[in-house]
């Protein structure tokens, strides 16, 4: 990849690519034991992934030295016949790469029935470019037909028993050399695994450019949705509710929803069983941070941000009906402070200030600016732009 630290502990967001893997795995209810294959220099590394990001249902077992050691290392694990093995030998086994964060429940169901059925199955891709052979002399010596093939990927599963035996009376040749794991079935076991088509997010992180898309494509995932809390009634006509208005109008591909924190905070709390991770905080009634402060607090309680960055934004109003600029903005400098404080819980704290004129079309131009930065602010999680106050 180019990068001197093994590519699955590459940070996306500060957190590492595994994790994000571990946690494509453990949202399938059905996987009963996730086990990891480390190597012994890792083993440290991976426990305090598995503590930090509070995993579940994870199991480390020592690498060998190629892929497919271990994997033999992670069936061992598994099997009935291991000694001091507290895991039980499921019916069917899922192998997949960390590097693959983007697996989906339905490609796992699919080749788990499959494997159940055939022995074995795994996801497919078309291929994208065309396989040529070249020559000993470095010419081309043939070319496939590329409607006739197809890429392998992850994940494969397979009956327990028909992978195990296949490893079991894998030559070393293949244990050293080899990468592909239905070619074990069908070689040792005689077992033609059925092929699945996977869907475009089956890809592999390979190259350092790989993590970029990744983490754009966790960025536009987490982007999705965005809370306004206010703290005015809903029946009340305020400005609060005019930059609702024009963030649903502008970022229609967004679900913006709105709640006002109150002593239960119950809306709020549901909001965050939704795993929503972007929070608009409109300060109009109280004083200038008071508002923000109680949402920050019911965010650090809720432990939300341990998995994604969260986002709040700290929205204020200048207008003619407001103290004086320099008084304003003395005041909103404790947002610095603030978000200081709340990075080092992963949470990012921006200020926005929005010009609140008297005259209606220069109000719907600075809303729609406000709404542009708002957007601009969740999709790029700047940690740069942490504690800054922005001008619309």
């Amino acid at each position: 990849m180019g990068v001197p630290t093994p590519k699955q502990f590459c940070p996306i967001l500060e957190r590492p690519l595994i994790s994000y893997t571990l946690q494509a795995l453990e949202r399938v209810c059905w996987i009963k034991d996730i086990v990891v294959a480390v190597t012994r220099e890792n083993m440290e590394a991976m426990k305090a992934i598995i503590q930090r990001y509070q995993h579940k249902r994870i199991s480390l077992v020592e690498a060998g030295v190629t892929r497919h050691r271990s994997i033999f290392s992670g069936l061992k694990a598994l099997a009935e016949d291991q000694p001091g093995s507290q895991l039980s030998k499921p019916e069917v086994v899922i192998i997949h790469d960390a590097v693959r964060p983007f697996v989906e429940e339905d490609v796992l169901l699919k080749v788990v029935v499959a494997a159940k059925e055939h022995g074995a199955a795994g996801a497919i891709r078309p291929l994208v470019s065309t396989v040529i052979s070249p020559s000993a002399d470095g010419c081309l010596d043939h070319s496939l037909d590329r409607t006739k093939h197809r890429a392998s990927e992850m994940p494969q599963a397979f009956l327990f028993d028909v992978i195990y035996e296949a490893y079991q009376q894998c030559s070393d040749y293949d244990l050293e050399f080899g990468t592909e794991c239905l070619h074990l079935a069908l070689k040792y076991c005689g077992i033609k695994a059925k092929l699945v088509e996977g869907s475009p997010d089956l890809w592999k992180v390979t190259y350092k450019r790989d993590l970029y898309a990744a983490e754009s494509i966790i960025k536009e995932r987490i982007s999705q949705q965005i809370c306004i809390v206010m703290d005015t009634k809903e029946d009340e006509e305020h400005v609060g509710h005019h930059l609702e208005a024009m963030l649903k109008n502008e970022l229609n591909y967004v679900k913006v929803t709105s709640r006002a924190l109150n002593h239960t905070d119950r809306d709020l709390q549901q909001i965050i069983l939704e795993q929503c991770y972007n929070f608009v905080c409109v300060n109009v009634m109280t004083s200038v941070l008071e508002e923000t402060q109680k949402l920050l607090d019911v965010l650090k309680e809720s432990n939300l941000s341990i998995l994604y960055p969260v986002v709040v934004i700290s929205v204020h109003f200048l207008d003619y009906k407001s103290p004086p600029f320099g008084q304003k903005m003395e005041s909103l400098m404790e947002i610095r402070e603030f978000a200081k404080e709340v990075k080092t819980r992963n949470i990012l704290l921006c200020g926005l200030l929005i010009h609140y004129p008297q005259d209606e079309q220069k109000l719907q131009d600075s809303l729609r600016q406000s709404a542009t930065i708002i957007a601009t602010l969740i999709r790029e999680r700047n940690s740069g732009l942490v504690g800054q106050l922005l001008v619309a």
